[in-house]
């Protein structure tokens, strides 16, 4: 502030007293993260301040702690609470910020968490009146070594060096695994891992895969292959699991499953360990009536899971290059031995398991949800071999090894197959669990633009003798012209980023158990190929906004032309209302 004093030889009196505090917003996390608040007395050459917490001095153990310097200490439940300083010399004049705590114990997993459905109802900073082109934007940014198709990651309280930080992981196609303070300005590294360094199993000349040297030429991923599929983390062994991909010598490739430390990024478990594995059958690619794991063929494209101990990871190909098989394997977390492996098609072809990069949903039985694109199908024959699921949404149960519990094909089946209409093409979701009408539900999706309403206890296999819709499930409809990501569901509303369409929004009505198939609000924007993953943060039921990426001209040269990622906020009740995007506001100051 600026006061002018009057003019001439008298000077002028006192200054008013004003007071101002900053930040103006600020977000911890529960207990273990706390905020500097600083506070400015115009008038006062004391600066003197009284402090408080939702009207208490100095607060309490319910709305968290402020001392007497303006370090604020956050209790252990979430919620927004308001931090006020009054000035001493004129207690009428104060000043106050927001700030909000969580107890959000972290981002670990794909789609924030096992079901995939993309909520994080535990967001108290970001609401639909705080993300604004005024109030929202880039704070800083960290620089990688390549391109990022893996969903980062984010652990609160980790303890480095003696200080506990909230870290960021992300993973490259230049094979390296990176950790990052999520609250530095700028950016702060914690740790870069080389997974191709010696210390991480590699050997000299190793590199990441040059991208001609796996596909068909059409180069989807350029310019070199690393990782691809995003991490998973458990945060009681304080591991991040990833798998990296390399060639080397040149004609020599390698898949390897690290386990990384996340304080420091040295691997674990006497990691990394080769990935290798073998069914019988005699499927593409088969000899003597075994099929063998490709390490060239098969990309690592879908997210890694954790479930009881045991890592689990799923693979496609490179560009439909033949032979490739849809493969699901685990691994003990602890050990990194291998302890089950499962193939979608040993005695087909293709079938693989892409789901635009989502990982497998899990039920609260421990049982993996996976879809699988284009491939052999025969799952209906009366005699063996019929254990091929090409476009077929399964069920692998996990109590004993890993078995096919349950699936769904589509009654057009090698229609899909014959038109390149991959089921696999979109990830899967598990529903929250119902109490009228099934209990258990799944949502999938595919190229053809099909949504798909799953029992999960009963998910109708294969229905022969119907002709234009598949009458043997709970539902299905055309939801957009393609599905090439994962949904978003929150408060029974179902968030679908078509290919070239704009995000819709379907509400789910619980007594007839079904979707609405018309859209109650559309976003603005169209996203272009390869379409959204949606997420939603909330407080809770209420409060939400709908997050969604433009990635149409990122990594890869495209009709769309060469640029960043855009990022979209709706407000979830109404997707016509854009809240905010990248593009409007590049950057912003921290509000003081």
């Amino acid at each position: 502030m600026f006061v002018a004093c009057g003019s001439g030889s008298g000077g002028g009196g006192p200054q008013p007293i004003s007071v101002s505090i900053s930040p103006k917003r600020a977000a911890v996390v529960a207990i273990t993260q706390t905020a500097r608040f600083g506070a400015t007395v115009t008038g006062d050459p004391q600066n003197g301040v009284t402090w408080s917490v939702d009207g208490v001095i100095g607060g309490n153990a319910a709305p968290g702690t402020i001392s007497t310097t303006g370090l604020y200490t956050p209790p252990a439940t979430a919620g927004t609470h308001t931090i006020r300083a009054t000035s001493t010399a004129d207690t009428t004049k104060s000043a106050s910020a927001t700030i909000a705590v969580t107890d959000l114990s972290g981002v670990t997993t794909y789609h924030n968490n096992l079901a995939r459905d993309g909520a994080n109802t535990q967001e108290y900073a970001l609401t639909t009146s705080s993300v604004s082109t005024t109030t929202f934007g880039k704070l800083f940014s960290c620089p990688v070594d390549g391109a990022a198709y893996t969903q980062p990651l984010w652990v609160p309280g980790l303890n480095i060096g003696g200080q506990l930080r909230n870290a960021i992981f992300v993973a490259t196609q230049h094979d390296s695994a990176y950790a990052f303070d999520a609250d530095a300005n700028p950016c702060a590294p914690l740790w870069q891992a080389d997974l191709l360094d010696a210390t991480h199993g590699g050997t000299p000349g190793e590199m990441p895969v040059p991208t001609g040297d796996v596909g068909s030429g059409y180069q989807d991923i350029q310019p070199e292959i690393g990782v691809t599929g995003t991490p998973v983390i458990d945060q009681t062994s304080g591991t991040l699991y990833v798998v990296g991909k390399s060639e080397g010598p040149v004609g020599t490739f390698h898949q390897r499953l690290h386990a990384l430390d996340l304080v420091t990024g040295n691997e674990k478990f006497a990691g990394p360990i080769d990935i290798t594995a073998s069914v019988p059958g005699a499927g593409d690619g088969s000899v003597g009536g075994v099929l063998t794991f490709d390490v060239r063929n098969q990309g690592q494209r879908g997210a890694l899971t954790l479930v009881n101990g045991i890592v689990y990871i799923v693979w496609a190909s490179h560009e439909d290059h033949d032979p490739y098989h849809g493969w699901l394997l685990g691994y003990d977390a602890a050990t990194l031995a291998q302890v089950a492996v499962f193939n979608a098609d040993p005695n087909g072809s293709r079938s693989g398991i892409w789901m635009a990069g989502g990982a497998p949903a899990v039920d609260d039985s421990g049982n993996l949800y996976v879809s699988t694109g284009n491939g052999t199908f025969d799952g209906n024959s009366p005699a063996p071999p019929n254990n091929d699921f090409g476009d077929t949404v399964m069920k692998i149960g996990t109590s004993s090894g890993l078995s096919l519990d349950d699936w769904f094909t589509p009654f057009n089946q090698a229609y899909l197959n014959g038109l390149d209409l991959d089921l696999s093409a979109s990830g899967v979701v598990v529903l929250p669990d119902q109490t009228s009408g099934p209990a258990h539900l799944l949502v999938a999706g595919g190229k053809e633009g099909r949504l798909y309403l799953l029992n999960r206890d009963a998910m109708g296999n294969y229905c022969a003798s119907c002709t234009t819709s598949d009458s043997n499930i709970l539902q299905s409809f055309l939801a957009a012209p393609a599905i090439s990501g994962t949904p978003a569901f929150w408060q029974n509303k179902l968030y679908l980023g078509g290919t070239s369409d704009n995000i819709s929004l379907f509400t789910f009505d619980p007594p007839t158990g079904n979707f609405s198939t018309t859209a109650s609000s559309q976003s603005a924007t169209s996203f272009p190929f390869p379409g959204p993953t949606p997420s939603v943060s909330a407080q809770g039921a209420s409060g939400g906004v709908l997050w969604a990426i433009d990635s149409s001209r990122y990594g890869v040269p495209s009709a769309f032309g060469l640029g960043p990622a855009i990022l979209h906020a709706y407000d979830a009740a109404n997707l016509a209302t854009e809240l905010w995007n990248s593009s409007q506001a590049a950057s912003v100051v921290r509000h003081n």
